[in-house]
């Protein structure tokens, strides 16, 4: 089994309801092919690039997963056929430096899951600053 990512862009039209029926309808194509599901992350609704049809906006949603190379095919037929998918990129990771990529994306997705929606982490890096000792000397 490898290792993908599908990041899928479904239609805004769709109320919150519909749209994620077609995310557990777009899960469940890979789970019924023999897919592991190891992550998911939600991205919302964003603006695009570039209009697709009439629609500038669209919602992200990326699953990472493991299945069998021969499944793909399969996969990328379905999600071709349903109509409530703007567009989507099936990106597989091979070599030992992608699986480490992966495996890193995978955890973060897990890690943004399970952080609580209102709070917002905040990382600040402080550098420590070392001041020659002549400028010391001149600011006393």
């Amino acid at each position: 089994m490898r290792n993908y990512e599908n990041l899928v862009i479904v239609k805004p039209t769709l109320t919150a309801e519909e749209i994620q029926a077609n995310i557990s309808a777009i899960e469940e194509v890979i789970t019924s092919n023999g897919g592991e599901i190891a992550a998911r992350d939600a991205m919302g609704m964003r603006k695009l690039a570039y209009p697709l049809g009439k629609n500038e906006r669209g919602y992200f949603h990326v699953i990472y997963y493991s299945v069998a190379p021969s499944a793909i095919n399969e996969i990328e037929r379905r999600f071709r056929i349903n109509e409530n998918l703007l567009r989507f990129v099936t990106i597989k990771y091979d070599t030992n430096r992608e699986v480490t990529a992966w495996n890193q994306l995978v955890q973060k997705a897990q890690k943004k899951a399970t952080q609580p929606a209102g709070e917002a982490k905040v990382e600040v890096e402080v550098e420590e600053v070392v001041i020659p000792a002549a400028l010391e000397e001149d600011a006393e």
